[in-house]
């Protein structure tokens, strides 16, 4: 198996099992090597605790950017999360096109908004940028409220085929090579996620756990891009991606003091065997 390099741009939630306290552990257990870029550094992620501490760290990444052309640094992959202001965003842009090489692959999650409205401290201007992020991706991860605003299409809770199919073809219009939507559920009882590529389309569906966890969308799109830069389709990595933060989820989810995360590390062994590294 080829060694590959990929790097991640998101903030670091000191406690919270979200962002790269999540995809540094994931992407590494796919037998890739990681470097990080972040965004922020938080003293917990913002669900559910009462306070946190932030430390932005927007100009600081113009710099490293400089330092690493300096040192000829360069990733097969890059692939971005949260971030905290449109100007990191035009910042990331210059990290992509200057330090992924030919060839490599760049996932971008639009991580702005969930439930039909934007995280707090977004606004349209936030969204406009993003859509320049999304147009240079090769693969985005969006939700469906996510989708539904980088289009300008109205959020419904209750749809069918029609309505999703839409949103894909919107999407790619935008730019985006390959779509990964999550959280497309047709039912009561299940939900999953399509893949849209060259026009064709790919749905897995899973049982549906009601009340879900903090960070499972940074566990799944982390999942999800360490099985393809190792190799995997884009459907293959869609449904590892899937089966393992559910698994993640279950293991989780009865216990209540855990509330503000998922317990991953215990079953970072079967994401190992499932992406196929060998130990």
């Amino acid at each position: 198996m080829e060694y590959k390099r990929i790097l991640t741009v998101q903030d670091i939630s000191c406690v919270g099992q979200c962002s790269l306290t999540v995809a540094l552990p994931i992407l590494s257990a796919c037998g890739i090597e990681t470097a990080i870029l972040p965004s922020a550094v938080l003293s917990n992620h913002t669900g559910g605790f009462s306070g946190w501490t932030f430390a932005d760290l927007t100009e600081e990444i113009p710099k490293i950017r400089e330092q690493w052309v300096k040192e000829n640094i360069a990733f097969e992959g890059v692939y971005t999360g949260y971030l905290g202001s449109a100007k990191q965003i035009d910042y990331v842009l210059d990290v992509v096109e200057s330090r992924l090489v030919k060839g490599g692959k760049f996932i971008c999650d639009p991580a702005m908004a969930d439930n039909g409205r934007l995280y707090a401290g977004f606004d349209e201007n936030f969204v406009d940028s993003m859509r320049k992020l999304v147009k240079n991706a090769d693969i985005i991860l969006p939700n469906i409220t996510e989708a539904c605003l980088l289009t300008n299409t109205e959020y419904l809770e209750n749809y069918d085929n029609t309505y999703i199919d839409g949103l894909l073809e919107k999407l790619t219009r935008l730019g985006a090579k390959t779509v990964i939507l999550t959280g497309v559920s047709y039912d009561a009882d299940t939900t999953g996620v399509v893949v849209y590529e060259n026009g064709g389309h790919y749905y897995y569906k899973h049982k549906k756990i009601s009340g879900g966890c903090h960070g499972t969308g940074d566990v799944y799109a982390s999942a999800f891009t360490g099985a393809l830069v190792q190799g995997m389709s884009a459907a293959d990595a869609a449904k590892t991606a899937a089966d393992f933060t559910l698994s993640c989820i279950e293991y989780t989810i009865g216990d209540k003091d855990h509330w503000y995360g998922v317990k991953f590390e215990p079953l970072l062994g079967e994401l190992i065997k499932a992406v196929g590294v060998h130990v």
